[in-house]
């Protein structure tokens, strides 16, 4: 997994067989001008990047001076994240993570929301860890529905990390998804054949 945080060749290998590329040069680049327009212009204060990789979104948040946290479980990416000058630390989600309940915003990019195989869940985290103001900022897909993969796989050239779970969510699955969560869809947004959506927790 740690090759491709430079940018190395890799596809998912899902678990009927199939196999999808997977945007590893993106990770290790410099946030494009979808990037920014989709994510990084939705951070306004403290930030929390959810599987940052090799930081290239806490990197590009950390730049306009807000605080940024990336978290990510791979110790070479989070390495990579410092080295671009923003504060990473090695953690999953579902640690006990600094600032719960005072992200203003947590950043799902590049298809984290499907991190566990479970994007029910993840969501319900994120609440935990959001200020009762704050945003969850989504990468989704154009596909409807969700998808849940069971034992997937990263390939690079001739090697195979250990199967995980993994999920992929699309714009039409998002309202249902956010109100069983206990968010509000506050919008859908697309750019460069990109889609991000923007949840608040939803008032008490």
């Amino acid at each position: 997994m740690d090759a491709a945080y430079s940018g190395a060749d890799c596809r998912l290998v899902l678990d009927d067989g199939r196999t999808t590329p997977v945007q590893a040069a993106r990770w290790a680049e410099t946030a494009s001008l979808s990037d920014v327009e989709l994510l990084v212009d939705s951070c306004a204060g403290p930030t929390l990047d959810i599987g940052c990789g090799p930081g290239r979104l806490s990197a590009a948040v950390a730049a306009r001076a807000h605080h940024v946290l990336g978290i990510d479980i791979s110790p070479v990416a989070v390495r990579q994240t410092r080295a671009r000058g923003a504060a990473a630390a090695v953690h999953d989600v579902f640690d006990d993570l600094p600032r719960r309940g005072r992200w203003q915003h947590l950043l799902l990019a590049d298809g984290n929301i499907g991190i566990g195989g479970s994007p029910t869940r993840l969501l319900r985290r994120a609440r935990q860890l959001l200020s009762p103001d704050g945003t969850v900022v989504v990468e989704v897909t154009a596909d409807d529905g969700v998808r849940v993969h069971r034992g997937v796989r990263l390939r690079l050239g001739q090697r195979e990390t250990a199967p995980f779970s993994w999920a992929t969510v699309g714009t039409r699955a998002m309202p249902d998804l956010a109100a069983a969560t206990g968010f509000d869809l506050l919008r859908i947004s697309e750019a460069a054949g990109r889609h991000v959506a923007v949840l608040r927790p939803r008032a008490a």
